[in-house]
Protein backbone atom coordinates (compact mmCIF):
# COMPACT_ATOMS: atom_id res chain seq x y z
CA UNK A 1 0.00 0.00 0.00
CA UNK A 2 1.15 3.48 -0.84
CA UNK A 3 0.36 6.76 0.74
CA UNK A 4 -1.17 9.66 -1.25
CA UNK A 5 1.21 12.79 -1.43
CA UNK A 6 -0.54 15.82 -0.29
CA UNK A 7 0.53 18.18 2.22
CA UNK A 8 -1.40 18.89 5.11
CA UNK A 9 -2.87 22.02 5.95
CA UNK A 10 -1.22 24.24 8.67
CA UNK A 11 -2.25 24.60 11.84
CA UNK A 12 -4.18 28.31 12.21
CA UNK A 13 -3.56 30.93 14.55
CA UNK A 14 -5.16 29.58 18.41
CA UNK A 15 -7.20 33.08 18.22
CA UNK A 16 -11.04 33.93 17.87
CA UNK A 17 -10.39 36.14 15.11
CA UNK A 18 -8.71 33.95 12.84
CA UNK A 19 -11.25 31.25 13.30
CA UNK A 20 -12.96 30.20 10.56
CA UNK A 21 -17.12 29.53 10.42
CA UNK A 22 -17.20 27.87 7.35
CA UNK A 23 -15.60 26.78 3.85
CA UNK A 24 -14.15 29.14 1.40
CA UNK A 25 -16.12 28.88 -1.28
CA UNK A 26 -12.95 27.27 -3.63
CA UNK A 27 -13.13 24.50 -0.81
CA UNK A 28 -16.60 24.37 -1.00
CA UNK A 29 -16.50 24.01 -4.97
CA UNK A 30 -13.80 21.50 -4.74
CA UNK A 31 -15.83 19.56 -2.28
CA UNK A 32 -18.89 19.18 -4.72
CA UNK A 33 -16.30 18.05 -7.38
CA UNK A 34 -15.13 15.38 -5.74
CA UNK A 35 -18.81 14.16 -5.07
CA UNK A 36 -19.76 14.52 -8.64
CA UNK A 37 -16.56 13.07 -9.64
CA UNK A 38 -16.81 9.60 -7.50
CA UNK A 39 -20.39 8.92 -8.26
CA UNK A 40 -19.45 9.28 -12.22
CA UNK A 41 -16.09 7.29 -12.19
CA UNK A 42 -16.74 4.78 -8.76
CA UNK A 43 -17.90 2.24 -10.66
CA UNK A 44 -14.70 2.38 -12.80
CA UNK A 45 -12.27 2.96 -10.28
CA UNK A 46 -13.21 -0.20 -8.67
CA UNK A 47 -13.37 -2.44 -11.55
CA UNK A 48 -10.57 -4.14 -10.44
CA UNK A 49 -12.48 -5.51 -7.50
CA UNK A 50 -14.47 -8.60 -7.17
CA UNK A 51 -17.90 -8.41 -5.81
CA UNK A 52 -18.40 -9.89 -3.66
CA UNK A 53 -14.99 -9.69 -2.33
CA UNK A 54 -13.13 -12.73 -1.21
CA UNK A 55 -11.67 -12.24 2.28
CA UNK A 56 -8.76 -13.58 3.76
CA UNK A 57 -8.69 -16.39 6.84
CA UNK A 58 -11.00 -14.82 9.51
CA UNK A 59 -11.76 -17.45 11.40
CA UNK A 60 -9.74 -16.30 14.73
CA UNK A 61 -11.60 -12.51 14.40
CA UNK A 62 -14.34 -11.15 16.71
CA UNK A 63 -16.13 -8.02 14.93
CA UNK A 64 -18.79 -6.03 16.18
CA UNK A 65 -20.52 -4.50 13.38
CA UNK A 66 -23.22 -1.38 14.06
CA UNK A 67 -26.53 -1.07 12.25
CA UNK A 68 -26.16 -4.35 11.00
CA UNK A 69 -30.15 -5.72 10.02
CA UNK A 70 -29.69 -3.18 6.45
CA UNK A 71 -27.53 -1.97 3.81
CA UNK A 72 -24.07 -1.97 4.01
CA UNK A 73 -23.70 -3.48 7.40
CA UNK A 74 -25.60 -5.93 6.49
CA UNK A 75 -23.45 -7.24 3.78
CA UNK A 76 -20.50 -6.32 6.43
CA UNK A 77 -22.08 -8.67 8.83
CA UNK A 78 -23.20 -11.18 6.09
CA UNK A 79 -19.56 -11.64 4.71
CA UNK A 80 -17.78 -11.71 7.37
CA UNK A 81 -19.99 -14.37 9.41
CA UNK A 82 -19.63 -16.76 6.43
CA UNK A 83 -16.00 -16.65 5.78
CA UNK A 84 -16.09 -18.03 9.48
CA UNK A 85 -15.57 -14.51 11.82
CA UNK A 86 -17.29 -14.11 15.00
CA UNK A 87 -20.04 -11.11 14.17
CA UNK A 88 -21.44 -9.33 17.19
CA UNK A 89 -24.63 -7.46 15.43
CA UNK A 90 -24.70 -4.80 17.64
CA UNK A 91 -28.56 -3.04 16.56
CA UNK A 92 -31.55 -1.39 17.47
CA UNK A 93 -33.85 -4.06 16.07
CA UNK A 94 -33.06 -7.26 17.62
CA UNK A 95 -35.50 -8.89 16.09
CA UNK A 96 -35.00 -8.16 12.39
CA UNK A 97 -30.94 -9.39 13.26
CA UNK A 98 -32.40 -12.49 14.76
CA UNK A 99 -34.43 -13.16 11.27
CA UNK A 100 -31.51 -12.34 8.98
CA UNK A 101 -29.15 -14.82 11.39
CA UNK A 102 -31.76 -17.52 10.53
CA UNK A 103 -31.90 -16.44 6.91
CA UNK A 104 -28.26 -16.51 6.55
CA UNK A 105 -28.08 -20.10 8.15
CA UNK A 106 -30.33 -21.64 5.72
CA UNK A 107 -28.15 -19.75 2.98
CA UNK A 108 -24.83 -21.64 4.06
CA UNK A 109 -26.04 -25.04 4.57
CA UNK A 110 -23.59 -25.80 2.22
CA UNK A 111 -21.46 -24.10 3.68
CA UNK A 112 -18.23 -26.36 5.49
CA UNK A 113 -17.81 -22.99 8.40
CA UNK A 114 -21.35 -22.75 10.85
CA UNK A 115 -22.14 -19.22 11.20
CA UNK A 116 -21.16 -17.80 14.69
CA UNK A 117 -23.03 -14.76 14.64
CA UNK A 118 -25.19 -13.37 18.22
CA UNK A 119 -27.23 -9.96 18.60
CA UNK A 120 -26.59 -6.97 21.20
CA UNK A 121 -28.81 -4.99 21.50
CA UNK A 122 -27.76 -0.83 21.30
CA UNK A 123 -29.52 2.42 20.44
CA UNK A 124 -27.00 5.09 19.13
CA UNK A 125 -29.76 7.61 19.92
CA UNK A 126 -29.08 6.76 23.69
CA UNK A 127 -25.49 7.30 25.48
CA UNK A 128 -26.64 5.16 28.27
CA UNK A 129 -27.29 2.24 26.02
CA UNK A 130 -23.90 3.02 24.48
CA UNK A 131 -21.81 2.96 27.59
CA UNK A 132 -24.23 -0.39 28.55
CA UNK A 133 -23.61 -2.55 25.63
CA UNK A 134 -19.65 -1.64 25.77
CA UNK A 135 -19.86 -2.54 29.88
CA UNK A 136 -21.77 -5.94 29.05
CA UNK A 137 -18.89 -6.53 26.19
CA UNK A 138 -16.22 -5.48 28.72
CA UNK A 139 -17.42 -7.83 31.30
CA UNK A 140 -16.50 -10.99 28.90
CA UNK A 141 -13.23 -10.15 29.42
CA UNK A 142 -13.02 -11.29 25.74
CA UNK A 143 -11.07 -10.07 22.78
CA UNK A 144 -11.87 -7.96 20.17
CA UNK A 145 -10.28 -7.95 16.85
CA UNK A 146 -12.54 -5.31 15.02
CA UNK A 147 -15.28 -2.88 15.47
CA UNK A 148 -17.11 -1.14 12.54
CA UNK A 149 -18.45 1.76 13.42
CA UNK A 150 -21.55 1.31 10.53
CA UNK A 151 -24.79 2.47 11.81
CA UNK A 152 -25.69 6.10 10.29
CA UNK A 153 -28.46 8.82 9.48
CA UNK A 154 -28.83 11.01 6.81
CA UNK A 155 -32.56 12.22 7.41
CA UNK A 156 -32.94 13.88 4.11
CA UNK A 157 -35.12 16.95 3.90
CA UNK A 158 -35.89 16.32 7.79
CA UNK A 159 -36.27 19.57 10.16
CA UNK A 160 -33.70 19.54 12.67
CA UNK A 161 -33.74 16.83 15.41
CA UNK A 162 -32.55 16.37 18.64
CA UNK A 163 -31.53 13.22 20.76
CA UNK A 164 -32.64 12.70 24.39
CA UNK A 165 -29.21 13.33 25.46
CA UNK A 166 -29.77 16.77 23.70
CA UNK A 167 -27.89 16.38 20.75
CA UNK A 168 -28.34 16.76 16.55
CA UNK A 169 -29.04 13.72 15.64
CA UNK A 170 -26.66 13.40 12.92
CA UNK A 171 -23.83 14.07 15.27
CA UNK A 172 -25.05 11.84 17.67
CA UNK A 173 -25.55 8.72 15.80
CA UNK A 174 -22.92 9.17 12.82
CA UNK A 175 -19.85 10.86 15.66
CA UNK A 176 -20.49 11.20 18.94
CA UNK A 177 -21.89 7.64 19.83
CA UNK A 178 -19.15 5.42 17.66
CA UNK A 179 -16.33 7.94 19.13
CA UNK A 180 -18.06 6.74 22.80
CA UNK A 181 -17.89 2.82 21.90
CA UNK A 182 -14.37 3.15 20.39
CA UNK A 183 -13.26 4.56 23.38
CA UNK A 184 -14.93 2.67 25.51
CA UNK A 185 -14.14 -0.97 23.77
CA UNK A 186 -10.46 0.05 24.47
CA UNK A 187 -9.93 -2.49 26.83
CA UNK A 188 -11.66 -5.41 25.21
CA UNK A 189 -9.83 -3.76 21.65
CA UNK A 190 -6.38 -3.89 23.69
CA UNK A 191 -6.80 -8.10 24.11
CA UNK A 192 -7.57 -8.87 20.95
CA UNK A 193 -4.48 -6.87 19.40
CA UNK A 194 -3.40 -6.51 16.76
CA UNK A 195 -7.30 -5.15 16.01
CA UNK A 196 -8.77 -2.65 14.04
CA UNK A 197 -11.25 0.61 14.77
CA UNK A 198 -12.71 0.80 11.20
CA UNK A 199 -15.68 3.54 10.74
CA UNK A 200 -17.89 3.68 7.76
CA UNK A 201 -17.26 7.67 7.00
CA UNK A 202 -18.45 9.32 3.69
CA UNK A 203 -16.90 11.44 0.90
CA UNK A 204 -19.48 14.13 1.88
CA UNK A 205 -17.22 15.16 4.43
CA UNK A 206 -15.67 17.36 1.69
CA UNK A 207 -18.64 19.29 2.23
CA UNK A 208 -18.86 20.01 6.16
CA UNK A 209 -17.47 22.06 8.21
CA UNK A 210 -17.30 21.47 12.01
CA UNK A 211 -17.61 24.83 14.20
CA UNK A 212 -16.66 23.30 17.99
CA UNK A 213 -18.37 26.16 19.66
CA UNK A 214 -21.69 25.08 17.93
CA UNK A 215 -21.57 21.28 16.91
CA UNK A 216 -25.41 20.97 17.07
CA UNK A 217 -25.98 23.79 14.94
CA UNK A 218 -28.38 25.93 17.17
CA UNK A 219 -26.28 29.43 17.30
CA UNK A 220 -27.66 31.16 13.93
CA UNK A 221 -24.60 31.44 12.38
CA UNK A 222 -25.21 28.44 9.95
CA UNK A 223 -28.45 27.06 8.68
CA UNK A 224 -29.56 24.32 9.69
CA UNK A 225 -29.89 21.50 6.76
CA UNK A 226 -29.53 17.74 6.48
CA UNK A 227 -26.51 17.99 4.59
CA UNK A 228 -24.96 20.55 6.84
CA UNK A 229 -25.74 17.71 9.67
CA UNK A 230 -24.64 14.83 7.88
CA UNK A 231 -21.27 15.69 5.95
CA UNK A 232 -20.06 17.86 9.54
CA UNK A 233 -20.96 14.71 11.79
CA UNK A 234 -18.71 12.60 9.15
CA UNK A 235 -15.91 15.26 8.83
CA UNK A 236 -15.42 15.29 13.01
CA UNK A 237 -15.55 11.60 12.88
CA UNK A 238 -12.29 11.84 10.95
CA UNK A 239 -10.74 14.68 12.89
CA UNK A 240 -11.91 12.63 16.34
CA UNK A 241 -10.67 9.02 14.67
CA UNK A 242 -7.06 11.27 13.41
CA UNK A 243 -6.34 12.57 17.32
CA UNK A 244 -7.11 9.40 18.97
CA UNK A 245 -4.67 7.35 16.01
CA UNK A 246 -2.34 9.79 17.95
CA UNK A 247 -3.06 9.25 21.30
CA UNK A 248 -2.83 5.20 21.02
CA UNK A 249 0.96 4.23 20.92
CA UNK A 250 2.13 1.41 18.18
CA UNK A 251 2.60 -0.83 21.42
CA UNK A 252 -1.37 -1.34 21.70
CA UNK A 253 -2.18 -2.63 18.51
CA UNK A 254 -5.09 -0.92 17.64
CA UNK A 255 -5.40 0.33 13.79
CA UNK A 256 -7.96 3.43 13.15
CA UNK A 257 -9.24 4.03 9.66
CA UNK A 258 -12.30 5.64 8.11
CA UNK A 259 -13.28 4.21 4.66
CA UNK A 260 -15.53 5.53 2.37
CA UNK A 261 -18.70 3.08 0.65
CA UNK A 262 -19.09 5.40 -2.13
CA UNK A 263 -22.36 6.29 -3.69
CA UNK A 264 -24.05 3.89 -2.47
CA UNK A 265 -28.25 2.75 -2.79
CA UNK A 266 -29.21 1.98 0.55
CA UNK A 267 -32.11 2.84 2.75
CA UNK A 268 -31.08 6.47 2.74
CA UNK A 269 -32.76 6.95 -0.54
CA UNK A 270 -36.02 5.88 0.98
CA UNK A 271 -35.85 9.84 2.76
CA UNK A 272 -34.61 11.50 -0.95
CA UNK A 273 -37.04 13.38 -2.55
CA UNK A 274 -39.30 12.06 -5.09
CA UNK A 275 -37.00 13.69 -7.84
CA UNK A 276 -33.69 12.70 -6.40
CA UNK A 277 -35.47 8.98 -6.17
CA UNK A 278 -36.06 9.11 -10.31
CA UNK A 279 -32.45 10.35 -10.46
CA UNK A 280 -31.24 7.18 -8.91
CA UNK A 281 -33.54 4.47 -10.91
CA UNK A 282 -32.37 6.50 -13.88
CA UNK A 283 -28.24 5.99 -13.59
CA UNK A 284 -28.21 2.69 -11.77
CA UNK A 285 -24.64 2.20 -13.32
CA UNK A 286 -22.71 4.53 -11.15
CA UNK A 287 -24.29 3.77 -8.08
CA UNK A 288 -23.34 0.85 -5.46
CA UNK A 289 -24.66 -1.95 -4.66
CA UNK A 290 -24.93 -2.29 -1.21
CA UNK A 291 -22.19 -5.46 -1.37
CA UNK A 292 -20.30 -3.17 -3.47
CA UNK A 293 -20.57 -0.24 -0.95
CA UNK A 294 -19.16 -2.99 1.92
CA UNK A 295 -16.29 -3.95 -0.27
CA UNK A 296 -13.83 -0.93 1.42
CA UNK A 297 -15.09 -2.06 5.32
CA UNK A 298 -14.26 -5.47 4.65
CA UNK A 299 -10.96 -4.29 3.01
CA UNK A 300 -10.06 -2.24 6.24
CA UNK A 301 -11.37 -4.78 8.46
CA UNK A 302 -9.38 -7.38 7.44
CA UNK A 303 -6.86 -6.67 4.75
CA UNK A 304 -3.16 -8.07 6.10
CA UNK A 305 -1.35 -4.77 5.18
CA UNK A 306 -3.83 -2.35 6.97
CA UNK A 307 -1.94 -2.40 10.22
CA UNK A 308 1.64 -1.72 8.59
CA UNK A 309 -0.12 1.25 6.38
CA UNK A 310 -1.61 3.07 9.60
CA UNK A 311 1.54 2.18 11.44
CA UNK A 312 3.57 4.19 9.05
CA UNK A 313 1.34 7.01 8.71
CA UNK A 314 1.78 6.87 11.98
CA UNK A 315 5.51 7.07 12.25
CA UNK A 316 5.58 9.73 9.41
CA UNK A 317 3.41 11.90 11.29
CA UNK A 318 0.75 12.15 8.92
CA UNK A 319 -2.20 14.63 10.28
CA UNK A 320 -4.76 12.59 9.58
CA UNK A 321 -5.77 8.39 10.10
CA UNK A 322 -5.80 6.53 7.30
CA UNK A 323 -8.25 6.70 5.08
CA UNK A 324 -9.49 4.24 2.47
CA UNK A 325 -11.73 5.00 -0.38
CA UNK A 326 -14.54 3.21 -2.13
CA UNK A 327 -11.58 1.29 -4.57
CA UNK A 328 -9.81 -0.13 -1.12
CA UNK A 329 -7.35 2.11 -1.82
CA UNK A 330 -5.31 4.84 0.40
CA UNK A 331 -7.13 8.05 -0.23
CA UNK A 332 -6.68 11.09 1.18
CA UNK A 333 -9.50 13.34 3.40
CA UNK A 334 -10.42 16.72 2.56
CA UNK A 335 -8.64 19.68 3.26
CA UNK A 336 -10.17 20.17 6.37
CA UNK A 337 -9.89 17.30 7.97
CA UNK A 338 -5.99 18.15 8.05
CA UNK A 339 -6.51 20.68 9.93
CA UNK A 340 -4.95 20.07 13.03
CA UNK A 341 -6.21 22.66 15.48
CA UNK A 342 -9.73 21.62 14.74
CA UNK A 343 -9.15 18.51 15.11
CA UNK A 344 -7.66 18.38 18.67
CA UNK A 345 -10.58 21.01 19.50
CA UNK A 346 -13.10 18.39 17.96
CA UNK A 347 -11.23 15.58 20.38
CA UNK A 348 -11.37 17.33 23.47
CA UNK A 349 -15.12 18.90 22.56
CA UNK A 350 -16.03 15.10 21.83
CA UNK A 351 -14.97 13.71 25.06
CA UNK A 352 -17.08 16.72 26.66
CA UNK A 353 -20.03 16.27 25.12
CA UNK A 354 -19.64 12.04 25.56
CA UNK A 355 -18.85 12.31 29.09
CA UNK A 356 -15.31 11.07 29.59
CA UNK A 357 -12.64 12.73 31.34
CA UNK A 358 -9.98 14.16 29.22
CA UNK A 359 -7.16 11.68 29.76
CA UNK A 360 -9.57 8.66 29.22
CA UNK A 361 -7.71 6.96 26.59
CA UNK A 362 -4.28 7.01 28.48
CA UNK A 363 -6.29 5.68 31.79
CA UNK A 364 -8.35 2.89 29.92
CA UNK A 365 -4.54 1.80 28.70
CA UNK A 366 -3.01 1.95 31.82
CA UNK A 367 -5.95 -0.50 32.62
CA UNK A 368 -7.93 1.78 34.93
CA UNK A 369 -11.78 1.63 34.62
CA UNK A 370 -13.24 4.93 33.16
CA UNK A 371 -17.01 5.59 33.10
CA UNK A 372 -19.07 8.06 31.08
CA UNK A 373 -21.05 10.36 33.04
CA UNK A 374 -24.73 9.14 31.55
CA UNK A 375 -24.15 5.71 32.68
CA UNK A 376 -23.22 7.35 35.82
CA UNK A 377 -26.36 9.65 36.31
CA UNK A 378 -28.80 6.48 36.08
Amino acid sequence: MATTTSSSSEEAPNTKKNKKERLGWIEWLRGWFYLVYEMLFQRIMASHLHNPMPLPPVNDLTCIVTGSTSGIGLEIARQLAQSGAHVVMAVRNTKAAQELIQKWQVDSEGLSIPLNVEVMQVDLLSLDSVTRFAEAWNARSAPLHVLINNAGIFSIGEPQKFSKDGYEQHLQVNHLAPALLSILLLPSLIRGSPSRIVNVNSIMHHVGFVDTEDMNVTSGKRKFSSLVGYSSSKLAEIMFSSILNKRLPAESGISVLCVSPGIVQTNVARDLPKLVQAAYHLIPYFIFSAQEGARSALFAATDPQVPEYCDMLKADEWPVCAFISQDCRPANPSEEAHNVQTSYEVWEKTLEMIGLPSDAVERLLDGEEVKSHYRQEQ
